[in-house]
């Protein structure tokens, strides 16, 4: 359970949405069609309750993780519903599942995800600095597990955004998590002047 109060969550969410602004004109150029892109909803939670508000941890899931480094390390990661990774690479004209379509799949976690560091580093202040991006399809209990216990410790918290991604009429749901090393989300609110 979060225990973060709803005036850090507003402040968190206020980054989100810059971030997803951003995102959605970048991701509309890139599909050559309208894009709306919304996070209505945030929470700011330890990691293993992160898994289970993402979806099932049985689930397949495809997605794009981007290595962050600078003034806060951690992980950015955007997890893929089957059905909307397959919506995604239909809607560039390439096969779901292929090498091309994963490619596309990283190039649009990448947009994402460097949409919202930006939005990060410019409300804070942080230097902030992605790596290039990978992308797997697995269980996604096994994908957090093999990649963010690398990052994140049982105590860390994690962000987790709900993004409503629709692409013309198409809806594409798709989960964006930031896990910071350490106390890298008290260090995000403290930059913000809401120290917890």
């Amino acid at each position: 359970m979060s225990t973060y109060s709803a005036l850090q969550l507003d402040a968190l969410r206020e980054i989100a949405n810059i971030g997803s602004g951003t995102a959605g004109t970048s991701l509309a150029g890139m599909l050559g069609r309208a894009v709306d892109l919304s996070v209505p909803h945030v929470q700011a939670l330890p990691l293993a309750d992160a898994v289970d508000a993402v979806g099932d941890p049985a689930g397949a899931t495809t997605a794009a993780l981007l290595p962050i480094m600078g003034d806060l390390d951690g992980v950015i990661l955007l997890l893929f519903r089957p059905d909307a990774a397959d919506t995604l690479c239909r809607l560039l004209g390439v096969e779901p599942g292929s090498e091309v379509g994963l490619s596309a799949l990283s190039e649009i976690g990448n947009i994402l995800g460097t949409s919202y560091l930006g939005a990060i580093a410019a409300m804070t202040g942080l230097a902030l600095e992605p790596k290039p991006p990978e992308v797997v399809t697995d269980v996604l209990g096994a994908i957090v597990s093999s990649v963010l216990t690398h990052v994140a410790g049982g105590e860390d918290v994690a962000l987790v955004l709900d993004t409503r991604l629709r692409v013309e009429d198409e809806a594409c749901a798709l989960s964006f998590l930031l896990v910071p090393e350490g106390d890298g989300v008290q260090e995000l609110l403290a930059r913000l002047g809401l120290p917890t």
